[in-house]
């Protein structure tokens, strides 16, 4: 019997398994430290410092992790459907342009909160229809939307800078982007969060959109776990086969989950288009869309797991940056493998623990 299909407690699979895996990410990655002559115990100390031993480096490790929020929620609905959706960075990338058209447009006559619902929308609709055709194609023409949304990529990055370039510049600049958004279409900091706890955020991009992200995991748990379209995507992916014969169309379940799943990723825009930069830049996802796979996976497609596992790479991130500037001996290219090696156990080798734990569970289950 495959042990894949062996049931394991919660406890297990959602807990002790991702945990094994990060303690082998960080215990190979210390390896890596060491190798180069650098005190892996100094080089985590300093890591966790930059990240969390300040307000704002916390302020700066909750911005990166807003964006892996929405990204892993877009990656999350789409695995409850059976789909692998590679497309979140281009889809994040196009809800760029909803929600900067948005705020381009409100900004000099409403306050950011009038602007905000309408931004989110925009963000959400771009996001949501750049998925639209992978998810017609995948429904009703069988092409696989692995191959499609990853190619849909390229094709939103080479549209968003031809736009950016030739239609949305501002007259006599070089630096291919919008003009700065007024006030009414910036998203404000979160100074007052941090304030709770005595502390600032200082220079940190934290902003509105981290309680968004919030709202949104909310959501997403209350569609998957407690409606009939939730239950009808979760059989999709259980078992295609068994969900039509039970009468649940494919097609249609297959294009909602793709269009929620899009939509999701739009809205990771609001973070660095109207919360950071206040404008809309040339390649502002920076990659999040493809941290959000190992987020979804080491989160277990759970929204709470979503958060911490985002939380953790917002560290990584963060502590990253202030390691390698602390530690010249640790290269930027050195943090971009130690976050490899986190993605490689969360993702690729999920399972590399559970063939081992499931036969002790059953042997002292036996017990």
């Amino acid at each position: 019997m495959s042990t894949v299909s062996v049931p394991l407690p919660n406890w297990i699979t959602y807990g002790l398994i991702p945990i094994l895996n990060l303690i082998v990410a960080f215990l190979i990655s210390g390896l890596v430290v060491w190798l180069i002559g650098e005190s892996p115990l100094d080089a985590l100390n300093l890591l966790l410092q930059g990240a969390l031993g300040s307000g704002e480096g916390i302020g700066f490790t909750l911005y990166y992790a807003t964006s892996f929020i929405f990204t892993g929620l877009s990656v999350a609905v789409a695995i409850h459907a059976g789909l692998f959706n590679i497309g979140s960075e281009g889809q994040a990338y196009v809800g760029g342009l909803g929600c900067a058209l948005v705020a381009l447009t409100l900004d000099n006559y409403v306050p950011w909160y009038v602007t905000m619902p309408f931004a989110v929308v925009g963000a959400a609709i771009f996001g949501a229809l750049w998925a639209l055709i992978p998810a017609w194609l995948q429904a009703k023409r069988g092409s696989h939307v692995v191959i499609t949304t990853i190619m849909f990529n390229f094709i939103a990055s080479a549209m968003m800078n031809f736009i950016l370039v030739h239609v949305l510049i501002v007259p006599g600049k070089m630096a291919p982007e919008t003009r700065t958004f007024l006030e009414g279409g910036q998203l404000p900091k979160l100074d007052w969060l941090m304030s709770v706890f005595g502390s600032t955020i200082g220079a940190a991009p934290l902003n509105v959109s981290f309680l968004i992200a919030l709202v949104m995991c909310f959501l997403v748990w209350v569609l998957v776990w407690r409606t009939k379209l939730g239950y009808e995507m979760r059989t999709l992916g259980l078992s295609p086969t068994a969900a039509v014969y039970a009468g649940i169309p494919y097609a249609r379940t297959v294009i909602i989950a793709m269009l929620i799943s899009g939509g999701l990723a739009g809205m990771m825009a609001l973070n660095p288009v109207m919360g950071s930069s206040a404008r809309l830049q040339v390649e502002f996802v920076l990659g999040a869309g493809f941290v959000g796979i190992a987020v979804s996976l080491m989160g277990r497609n759970h929204p709470l797991g979503i958060i911490l596992a985002a939380i953790l790479f917002g560290i990584l991130y963060q502590g990253g940056d202030a390691l390698s500037f602390d530690m010249p001996n640790i290269t930027r290219d050195m943090i971009v493998v130690i976050q490899g090696l986190v993605i490689l156990f969360a993702g690729a080798l999920e399972y590399m623990f559970r063939p081992a734990l499931v036969r002790i569970y059953q042997k002292f289950a036996r017990t």
